[in-house]
């Protein structure tokens, strides 16, 4: 069995290098949601990891104890490469981020500022501390943006990026196929659906699985804005449970994308609408809470999907949405229980 072939299982592995040693992951993000889930099952397939994470949305209890955490933040470039210096990682997962849309809108400089010039400062530290491959953690959703009935948004495809978000990360994106060609870093990048699952945070602009979960626990009523009016069935996503991101991540980290690719969509290539979401999930939680129709949200995309052929390919079957939202439901029941 390979490690390419365990980590599409999700099994242990122990990677090593050719001195005999652990091989090292550095995962920038690493104390938040999908970053988290990726150390896991980093940790699961025996690499020594650790973290960079300046906590602003991250948990510290989101890792084991023993993981090396670097509290840090992506604009300090001479404190990005001391860390990097100081672990000296053969890998890179990078999904330190600023992650809002919404956000990207109030303040775009300070998007521009985290995203790409903090993306540039954790490539130049890669570059000087000899790191050999790099997993960039990109947006499929708003890079795409409006899918057209019928298609599926897919590398080669269209491209619609009008949101500043959207604009920051495919930057991110070139200058990574930069330091590929110019400084022989082995780099891939992985453009995301929505992704849902355990430890996605219920505040703020948290994701729509979250707040429904929220609501669930609380007894109040799911809201499901409008698409194009109030009361249709609401905005249609590509919903992709964290657990098989994380297997994505690994796969990649071990180099195991087709020949040739370097961009991965990593989606389920099925929509589902609003309504449809809530619906689900009232039928997985057996509860009779209430769905409420609101309007339409400014600046929300009508429909993405994105295409799974190539997910399929690497990782197998993924996980159905309902089996995905009974373990992300499970997770903030015992969350509620704990006081936590």
């Amino acid at each position: 069995m390979t490690c390419q072939d365990d980590a599409r299982r999700g099994g242990q592995a122990f990677f090593r290098t050719g001195t005999g040693a652990m091989t090292r992951l550095l995962i920038t993000g690493g104390l938040g949601f999908i970053g988290s889930h990726v150390a896991e099952q980093a940790l699961a397939q025996g690499l020594e990891v650790a973290v960079l994470d300046n906590l602003s949305s991250g948990r510290r209890e989101n890792v084991p104890g023993a993981v090396r955490v670097y509290e840090a933040d992506l604009r300090d470039a001479a404190v990005v490469t001391a860390a990097v210096a100081d672990f000296a990682p053969e890998w890179v997962s990078h999904h330190a981020a600023q992650a809002s849309v919404p956000g990207s809108f109030r303040d775009p400089v300070h998007d521009a500022s985290v995203n790409v010039l903090g993306t540039l400062n954790l490539l130049e530290a890669a570059r000087q501390g000899g790191v050999r491959r790099l997993v960039f953690a990109s947006t499929g959703g708003a890079i795409y943006g409006e899918v057209p009935e019928g298609e599926v948004g897919q590398v080669g495809g269209p491209l619609r990026p009008f949101t500043p978000y959207a604009v920051s990360k495919l930057t991110g994106e070139h200058y990574l196929e930069v330091y590929r060609q110019h400084h022989g870093l082995e780099a891939a990048t992985l453009r995301y659906s929505n992704v849902y699952g355990e430890r996605q945070s219920v505040h703020g602009e948290a994701g729509v699985v979250a707040a429904f979960c929220e609501a669930v626990l609380r007894g109040a009523p799911l809201r499901v804005n409008g698409r194009s009016e109030t009361g249709d069935r609401g905005c249609v996503r590509d919903y992709v449970y964290v657990g098989d991101v994380a297997r994505a991540n690994l796969l990649a980290l071990y180099g195991g994308l087709q020949p040739g690719t370097s961009i991965l969509d990593v989606g389920t290539g099925q929509g589902t609408d609003s309504r449809t979401l809530a619906e689900t999930l009232l039928r997985v939680s057996g509860t009779g809470v209430a769905i409420e129709s609101g309007p339409p949200r400014a600046g929300d995309v009508g429909r993405s999907v994105l295409s799974a052929h190539a997910l399929h390919a690497l990782l197998g079957d993924l996980t159905p949405l309902e089996t995905g939202l009974a373990r992300t439901l499970a997770w903030y029941r015992q969350v509620q229980a704990a006081g936590t």
